[in-house]
């Protein structure tokens, strides 16, 4: 009986790949357990986005070889892609895999197992052309929500964004892939995440992300909700609006990023829009959908950004009237072009901003969650809390149900008040 542990750090996307994984593995007879436990085989899906993220890569790494020096490490993903050298070095490390070949971790593993040979294929996904990688989940055990990988791969080059250099380009599953597999798991879960690194390029068959949720809606009657995970202003089109307004299934909230409000910022972290764009389309997505939730994320402390072009980015946001804002201080990460550009912000003045960014947040959130009072929501079920039931709403509202119900279960209640910060209903 071999034992193995993974640790999944990053986006939904290295969720579902690590997920697959450990389908595969058990497949093939292995037995998972938990990571702190003393395992023969560990696995880290790494991410590399900030240099924090980086560390805690580094960290978990660690914590495999100290736990079991004789155990087989396995390093996947991001950081693995980016920072080689950092660990090649690094006799405990048995296998390293990049942003490629993660289909074939199971038999890596099994060939280091029998021969105790290292095995290393990071490849340049710069230059090489490289297909999408189909890897198959049907069931996330240690989640109610389930994600569904269809896109990999950026060709966007934000300034500040070392991921398409880590991901590589542009890559989408196939229509008739991402169906089936949407299908399989619906046997599982009632709502399904379509992720990606850049979810709205998805392009396969003829297919935009558009023409291909419509598919889903139509090919799998079984599917209760169907999120979709970030997505660029650029690439909401009417018709997708059009298409979330008219079929319920399709969860009402958007998450669109920002990063500045200030149009001086967006042209030097180079968005492929400026704030009179952004705010026309955010216009026109709550006139066809007056209650949709749309959330952002801002990036604040970014070089040059005074203190003008940072409440320029304030103002902005009280426009727009975001229902909750993710705010970042920005990181330094060698490789891109931001980390070129001078007029750094000190990291105490970086602090400050995303004070006063996450204070406006927790306004304007509450103001978007006092007009579901008295109204109805649709509460997919994820877990329970003494006397409550817990799940996100359609709006991706946290809501307390009083009352034990059925987890992985979409429910009708009634918002009745808010509490600390917390939105309560019951069930109707």
């Amino acid at each position: 009986m071999i034992t193995f542990a993974v640790s999944t750090l990053g986006c939904k996307v290295n969720t579902f790949e690590s997920v697959s994984i450990v389908e595969s593995l058990k497949r093939e007879g292995f037995i998972e357990i938990d990571f702190n436990d003393l395992a023969d085989v560990y696995i880290i899906f790494t991410c590399a986005v900030t240099n924090v993220a980086s560390s805690k890569s580094r960290k978990k790494i660690n914590q495999a070889i100290r736990q079991n020096k004789d155990a087989v490490i396995c390093v996947v993903g991001c950081y693995v892609q980016l920072e080689p050298k950092e660990i090649k070095d690094n006799e405990n490390i048995d296998i390293l895999v990049g942003s490629n070949f993660k289909n074939k971790i199971p038999e890596y593993i099994k060939k280091v197992l029998e021969t105790k040979e290292k095995i290393d294929v990071v490849s340049d996904v710069r230059l090489k052309d490289i297909d999408f990688e189909n890897l198959g989940v049907s069931l996330f055990d240690k989640q109610v929500r389930a994600y569904l990988k269809i896109q990999d791969g950026c060709n966007q080059f934000c300034s500040y964004c070392i991921i398409p250099y880590a991901r590589g380009k542009e890559r989408s599953l196939s229509v008739d892939e991402v169906v089936s597999l949407s299908k399989t798991i619906s046997l599982n879960h009632k709502e399904i995440v379509l992720a990606g690194i850049h979810t709205g390029r998805y392009f396969s068959d003829g297919y935009d992300l558009t023409k291909l949720v419509k598919k889903i809606l139509e090919e799998n009657k079984k599917i209760e909700r169907l999120r979709i995970s970030s997505i660029e202003i650029t690439e909401i089109t009417d018709e997708l609006i059009k298409l979330i307004k008219n079929d319920n299934r399709i969860a009402r909230h958007l998450h669109i990023p920002l990063q500045s409000g200030s149009d001086e910022m967006l042209k030097l972290m180079r968005r492929p829009y400026d704030t009179k764009l952004y705010l026309n389309r955010i216009n026109y997505i709550r006139n066809e959908i007056p209650d949709i939730s749309i959330s952002t994320d801002v990036i604040v402390g970014f070089p040059k950004e005074t203190e003008k072009l940072f409440n320029d980015t304030l103002n902005f946001i009280k426009e727009c009237s975001f229902s909750f804002i993710h705010v970042f201080p920005f990181s330094l990460k060698e490789g891109t072009d931001a980390s070129k550009l001078k007029g750094f912000i000190s990291n105490a003045e970086k602090k400050e901003r995303v004070k006063k960014v996450s204070d406006l947040s927790k306004k304007l959130y509450y103001i978007y969650k006092e007009t579901f009072i008295n109204k109805e929501l649709e509460v997919l079920i994820e877990k329970h809390e003494k006397n409550y039931s817990f799940g996100h709403s359609s709006e991706y509202i946290p809501v307390y149900i009083k009352g034990i119900f059925d987890k992985n279960q979409i429910i009708k209640v009634k918002g009745t008040h808010i509490s600390n910060e917390d939105f309560y209903a019951i069930k109707e």
